[in-house]
């Protein structure tokens, strides 16, 4: 199972000379579609950076190519995992190609909370792990937790 993000479609800019996806739209899809709506719900994303100097900047990420996607395919961008610890958020998301219903991609990573204004990695207020803690609870059902490559690196 998977919690649903985003849906795109993929645009003629984004495609190589080898006629499919290059590789740095992957990226900028997990990161722009993915991981900037999650950081929304957790009241961590682009608002939070402006209004309180509190966001989350990644720190490692894994990526796989499990099938190329071409011009025009329509995708959907799903959260397979999350957790966190004091001070790092560990996510998972997949790219599902929606026409052939087929695995295209999927993308982990680590991000840090980090006060914009010292550039200090920092720790979660309450209310923002309350919220997340919420978020768990209400969704854990739907993770899946094989190939995760950074849950060691949550100190819990």
């Amino acid at each position: 199972m998977s919690i649903y993000l985003s849906s795109q479609k993929i645009i003629k800019d984004w495609i190589d000379y080898n006629g499919h996806m290059n590789v740095a739209y992957y990226h900028l899809m997990f990161d722009k579609f993915g991981a900037d709506n999650l950081n929304a719900t957790f009241q961590m994303g682009e608002h939070s950076a402006k209004t309180t100097g509190m966001s989350t900047m990644v720190v490692e990420t894994n990526i796989t190519f499990n099938q190329e996607l071409k011009l025009n395919d329509e995708v959907d961008i799903n959260l397979i995992y999350f957790d966190h610890d004091k001070k790092r958020l560990q996510y998972k998301f997949e790219m599902i190609n929606k026409e052939k219903n087929f695995l295209a991609s999927t993308f982990e990573a680590l991000a840090l909370y980090v006060d914009l204004r010292s550039r200090k990695v920092k720790e979660f207020e309450s209310d923002k792990v309350k919220i997340m803690d919420d978020y768990i609870t209400k969704n854990k059902s739907k993770f899946i937790i094989e190939n995760l490559k950074f849950s060691t690196k949550l100190k819990k």
